[in-house]
């Protein structure tokens, strides 16, 4: 009896023994096996619960790992501004990206989370990190190769805060500056944005060779997720109202719109972002045709398509009118994770309905499940769900800083400089007696970096994050003996009773972000205007502009002796004194039509009106001038 009990107690825990290896191996977690068969694995075991999590993207402020836990929620962000103290550290974002993450990791999967941001010139939400010139100011680089090093710099510094998504690049064509979003576009040239889309292999890495075309890459834990957006059209609105309607010919927008997303497939672009925008009175996020048909079908994309913040409620007008419908217009569109990004509950359980009503195929759910995991076992995610400590050490450092200085440098455009070229007012001197500075924007960081800068809208004055104004930066520059003045709106006695050798004045726009930054006027922020007259009327001047966009400029040009298009710098404002002193030359040219007037808008190269201030391409060179 007792050998017969051995017996029995030996078989079981040998069937034990069996149970546990098995429970161990599990096919999706071996990266020995090839990616399908993975995919395959992983899905066979889900629940439609579990894929419906892996669709849900939430909100931070919403997000703990009991939540991760139980709704297996694929994805966490950031919205612009949303952080987890004032002033974090990068080890501070680390560890509420891994809190979360081990939510996810002790799910009955383990499916591990991807947590995105807006970074979008630099990791521009997080304090201390390098921000780099906003994309119009690349786009006046015409350097893809600096680009691409931006790119690379950026997932450095987004992966040291913990971070493996970056919804960026923009790749928009914007084709009307009263767009508030115009600055996040390289340019009004399509074949600019294009040549620009070298950022995606920066964040991602360089795509392998036998790589099969549209497969979403990532090369490990250096490099982030890009994702390109808006998809498609949202440059292309009526007089560049935000997420208006793109009217234009089916063979305009493949024509204009669409090539840069060619570029952006070509290059491993692992993710596409759905614009708020219409094509022809057609919600982008309901389009079936472009999503599904075209960009899935036609062009192959194998990586994941998300929405916008909120991108499906405004498919109905109003927002949120009716939710069903906007879930089963989206999803059955082709959209596969959404950017709920608070009512969490509500999605999932919309969701869940339709697909047991069988108002949305259960093929449909595993064609964006699919694409999801693909880019999580693409990157590596399941073998390093956690973020790298070791990596902290790459926010705001001092390559990175320099790297967006010499792009500060490169995007500097040259519009006038002196009456005639024989008399150049440029460079500038660096010994005089005295000097004046004036203007709102010489000494503010905030708006020299404009909106997407530590909050969505951008922020004023200078403890927002660590940088150099452009103050700071002249008075670096100069001789020892020169005296610097500055005074932010003097009136013309003050400027003509103080016997100035020269003034630097630096006026432009307040930050703004998407629709607040709409503008039919186009005007510089007072006192800007009146500044410029005050100093250029009593002293030789050049006027610095801070802008996100050609400006109204024509009614002062005659008054200013040296003009620059300095767009929208970033933190590193020494890089616009190295080309105002001569330590380097201007080479920038403009990447927008400069116009005379708001009538004449739209107004882009190649239109049979153009009549414009400033052409597109323009911008007059220097040579580097040491010896001053």
């Amino acid at each position: 009896m007792a050998k017969v009990s051995i017996f029995v107690v030996g078989l079981m825990l040998l069937h034990c023994w069996v149970a546990t290896s098995e429970a161990k191996y599990l096919k999706y977690k071996d990266p020995k096996q090839p990616l399908n068969v993975r995919i395959k694995d992983l899905m066979d075991r889900m629940t439609l619960e579990e894929k419906i999590g892996q669709m849900t993207q939430i909100e931070r402020k919403v997000a703990s790992a009991e939540i991760m836990k139980n709704y297996y929620i694929g994805s966490v962000l950031s919205g612009g501004g949303s952080v987890p103290k004032p002033q974090a550290s990068a080890k501070d974002w680390m560890n509420m990206v891994n809190d979360l993450q081990k939510g996810s990791l002790s799910t009955r999967l383990g499916i591990p989370m991807i947590y995105g941001i807006d970074a979008v010139h630099g990791n521009n939400n997080v304090y201390n990190a390098t921000i780099f010139p906003h994309n119009v100011g690349l786009g006046a680089t015409r350097d893809p190769k600096l680009v691409r090093r931006i790119g690379a710099a950026t997932a450095l510094e987004v992966r040291a805060t913990g971070i493996q998504y970056a919804f960026a690049p923009c790749i928009a064509v914007c084709r009307d500056p009263r767009w508030g979003r115009c600055y996040e576009s390289y340019s009004e040239d399509h074949k600019v944005v294009q040549a620009m889309t070298e950022i995606i292999p920066g964040l991602q890495g360089e795509i392998p060779a036998n790589s099969q075309k549209g497969f979403p890459y990532v090369a490990g834990k250096r490099k982030v997720i890009a994702s390109a957006k808006h998809y498609v059209g949202d440059g292309g609105t009526i007089k560049g109202i935000n997420e208006n309607n793109t009217v234009i010919s089916k063979h305009g927008l493949l024509s204009i719109h669409m090539p840069a997303y060619y570029n952006a497939i070509i290059k491993g672009v692992s993710t596409v972002m759905v614009s708020y925008s219409s094509w022809n009175g057609e919600k982008m996020h309901a389009n079936r045709n472009l999503i599904t048909d075209f960009l899935k079908n036609s062009l192959r994309f194998r990586g994941f398509v998300i929405s916008d913040w909120k991108g499906i409620d405004k498919i109905t007008t109003p927002t949120h009118a009716n939710y069903t419908y906007s879930i089963y217009a989206a999803i059955t569109a082709g959209v596969d994770m959404v950017m709920v990004p608070l009512n969490y509950t509500e999605f999932i359980d919309g969701l869940t309905s339709l697909v047991e009503s069988n108002a949305i195929p259960m093929s449909r759910i595993d064609d964006a499940v699919r694409r999801i995991l693909r880019v999580k076992f693409v990157m590596g995610l399941f073998e390093n769900p956690l973020a790298d400590h070791n990596l902290v050490h790459n926010l705001g450092k001092k390559e990175h800083r320099e790297l967006a200085r010499e792009a500060v440098r490169k995007s500097l455009v040259l519009l006038k400089n002196g009456e005639n070229p024989n008399q150049p007012l440029l460079p500038l001197p660096k010994r005089a007696s005295k000097i004046l500075v004036a203007g709102s924007h010489a000494d503010n960081l905030g708006y020299q970096c404009g909106g997407w800068t530590i909050e969505w809208q951008g922020v004023t004055g200078n403890n927002v994050t660590k940088g150099t104004t452009i103050l700071s930066g002249i008075k670096n520059t100069v001789d020892k003996d020169t005296e610097v003045v500055y005074k932010e709106n003097p009136d013309v006695d003050y400027v003509k009773s103080n016997n100035f050798s020269y003034a630097i004045v630096v006026v432009g726009e307040q930050p703004y972000a998407e629709t607040n930054g709409d503008s039919l006027n186009l005007t510089i922020s007072a006192p800007g205007p009146e500044t410029i007259k005050n100093v250029c009327g009593g002293v030789k001047c050049v006027t610095v502009i801070i802008s996100g966009r050609p400006v109204v400029i024509e009614p002062y040009v005659e008054k200013i002796d040296a003009l620059v298009a300095a767009w929208l710098p970033g933190t590193e404002g020494n890089g616009v004194t190295d080309v105002l002193f001569g330590d380097y030359g201007f080479r920038g040219k403009l990447p927008r039509t400069w116009f005379k007037s708001v009538d004449q808008l739209p107004m882009n190269v190649g239109d049979t009106h153009y009549d414009p201030l400033f052409p597109f391409g323009f911008g007059i060179e220097t040579k580097p001038h040491k010896a001053n």
